[in-house]
């Protein structure tokens, strides 16, 4: 008599794999660079060596799960897996960007009112900045950052770039829809234009901050305004950049036939990224451009 009992798969765990090794090395490459730049040790160029090992190592680790999830490795006890994995990685991404609105919020609340003579804290406008008016945008008491510069608008390229991300929610979330019920001609087609939304979006970016340097003076050293601007919207556009290149990897993949109806959690985490990258630039404009 046989045992009807079925014994549960194992989990898969890879071994041997040099992936983790390479994404430390790249790491550290890309924190040493950074620290022999800033220290003016070495040259701009030594930046290089950690972004490219770096996306070596992204693209091999993740060609390496690809092909492990195409030949059937993975299975519902590594899906969930991978679904609370995305979860707290995104959950990271919010306490990331929560401490810079929390340093733009603190400064415009706080910091800038005490300078002005507001507050429990009053003297230090009266002995140190007495002729400091709380104003905001600021360059800051002394004018540390600068004597004159231009301040960002919510209508031109903001307004745009609004629009064009918002767009690219509602075309990701047609082509879930589509690859839901099995409609690869839409899927291919609303996938294509949100990554080309995303990319349009860093384009008109970088043309804005052109204008910022050379024709508003408006720089990462002008004052709070200034680092604020650049470090939230800088960081945004990173992961604008981040997520349309993975929104083009995942419609490489829907052209090799990749996914079905029941099985996409790859489309699935990179459309919880995208929707988080829509999200954080709401926020953005409304408490740095707008207000």
């Amino acid at each position: 008599m046989t045992d009807a009992r079925v014994e549960p798969r194992k989990y898969y765990v890879p071994h041997g794999s040099p992936w983790p090794i390479i994404a430390a090395v790249a790491l550290f490459s890309l924190m040493l660079g950074a620290v022999l730049y800033l220290d003016g040790v070495a040259p701009l160029w030594v930046l290089l060596p950690g972004p490219l090992l770096l996306a070596f190592m992204f693209g091999g680790w993740f060609s390496t799960v690809i092909g492990e999830n195409q030949h059937g490795v993975y299975h519902v006890r590594e899906d969930r897996s991978f679904r609370l994995g995305m979860m707290w990685f995104i959950f990271s991404e919010v306490m990331f960007f929560a401490a810079f609105f929390g340093a733009l919020f603190y400064t415009r609340m706080f910091s800038v009112p005490w300078l002005g003579g507001e507050g429990a804290k009053a003297l230090t406008n009266f002995l140190l900045w007495p002729h400091y008016r709380a104003t905001w945008p600021t360059n800051g008491p002394g004018h540390v950052g600068g004597k004159t510069f231009g301040t960002m608008s919510a209508t031109g390229i903001a307004a745009v770039n609004t629009l064009v991300l918002l767009t690219s929610g509602l075309t990701v979330t047609i082509a879930h829809h589509a690859l839901r019920r099995g409609k690869r001609g839409t899927l291919k087609v609303f996938l294509a234009l949100t990554f080309l939304l995303g990319f349009t979006f860093v384009g008109l970016q970088a043309h804005e901050y052109y204008e910022a340097y050379t024709r508003m003076n408006l720089r990462l050293t002008t004052g709070i305004y200034g680092s604020t601007f650049f470090m939230l919207t800088g960081f945004h556009g990173l992961h604008v950049t981040i997520g349309a290149i993975m929104l083009l990897v995942i419609w490489i993949r829907v052209l090799r036939g990749h996914f079905t109806p029941e099985r996409h959690f790859a489309f699935e985490a990179v459309a919880w990224y995208w929707h988080f990258v829509d999200v954080v630039w709401l926020c953005l404009f409304v408490f740095v451009y707008w207000l």
